[in-house]
């Protein structure tokens, strides 16, 4: 991603980036899948979507609303790249 003339950060990294934000939020158990995180870039701003297994019992709603506003935040924070579009996809729930 290319911001006036900086560094581009590659779509990976920022996948790297977004997992390690979305393992922070109670009642992720994990990231899943092949590609568990998965980034597009269009028009400068780029598209965000995560699967995850949760934990049992968690409220799947709050769960993906927290990793949304996590993963956001946390790559605003660590890039100079605009607001993501975080999609959420629960994937799996963990056995109790």
């Amino acid at each position: 991603m290319m911001r006036d003339g900086q560094a581009t950060i590659s779509p990976d990294i920022l996948a790297r980036y977004a997992a390690d934000a979305a393992r922070e939020v109670e009642g992720v158990r994990a990231v899943v899948g092949r590609r568990g995180v998965k980034v597009t870039e269009a028009d400068g701003a780029f598209h965000v979507e995560v699967h995850l297994r949760v934990e049992w019992g968690a409220s799947i709603p709050e769960v993906g609303a927290a990793v949304r506003e996590r993963v956001r935040a946390y790559l605003e924070r660590m890039t100079t790249a605009p607001a993501a579009d975080v999609e959420v996809v629960v994937d799996e729930v963990a056995r109790a």
